[in-house]
């Protein structure tokens, strides 16, 4: 098993949440206002970078078809929107079921809300909106440096979702040294339970003072 399988099937088995493995990137690889649209899911796995430019959501449509993908966490990169929403009910509905992925996220908004929600959808994204892209052909040549840079920085990476948003593993940070890192913080958050639940001790001593590194008990 490759080692980027080996930490996605190590945060999926131990359910490893985004604050830890924020922390282990050193509090940071979030995406900023991104957030599930329902509840209680949870969602890792590699990345297939998409992007939507000129207020329109064809290359959404063209990319998939031209190389659809499954079991990934399907990254829609609103670049230039201008709030609309992205996709809605229908294009979820294919990529979740029909190509068999693992969730979506979007860094822009998603429409038919009611619809989304209904459906218990692993949706993430920064908002709803009835107003739409356009289903308009695109220049993606304008935006060709800006495209490359992000897809070189997403695809391939990995995502992390839950209830409290998105964390991206970025693909330098996939090698021993972080899952060793995952298996530490999995171990301190045990110890710091143990701790405040067992020993009754304060946070500030466990947490802040870290007592139980020279307590023997």
């Amino acid at each position: 098993m490759e080692i980027k399988e080996q930490i996605i099937d190590y945060i999926r088995k131990n359910r490893v949440s985004t604050t830890e493995v924020a922390d282990c990137l050193g509090k940071s690889g979030v995406l900023e206002n991104v957030l599930p649209i329902n509840a209680k899911h949870f969602a890792v796995g590699e990345i297939q970078y998409l992007y939507a430019i000129e207020d329109s959501n064809w290359s959404v449509h063209e990319l998939l078809a031209q190389d659809p993908c499954e079991d990934k966490v399907v990254l829609i990169d609103a670049m230039d929107v201008h709030g609309r929403a992205v996709i809605g009910d229908i294009v979820s509905k294919y990529i979740l079921l029909y190509l068999g992925n693992k969730a979506i996220v979007c860094t822009g908004k998603m429409r038919d809300a009611h619809y989304l929600i209904k459906e218990n959808y692993p949706i993430w994204c920064t908002g709803v909106s009835p107003v739409g892209c356009f289903n308009t052909p695109v220049n993606a040549s304008k935006f060709e440096q800006e495209i490359k840079k992000r897809r070189d920085f997403y695809q391939g990476a990995i995502a992390v979702c839950d209830d409290s948003g998105v964390v991206v593993i970025p693909k330098e940070q996939i090698n021993e040294s972080f899952l060793k890192k995952l298996h530490a913080i999995e171990e301190q958050e045990d110890i710091w339970y143990d701790c405040i639940d067992r020993l009754k001790w304060t946070t500030f001593k466990t947490i802040c003072l870290k007592d139980y590194l020279k307590n023997n008990d």
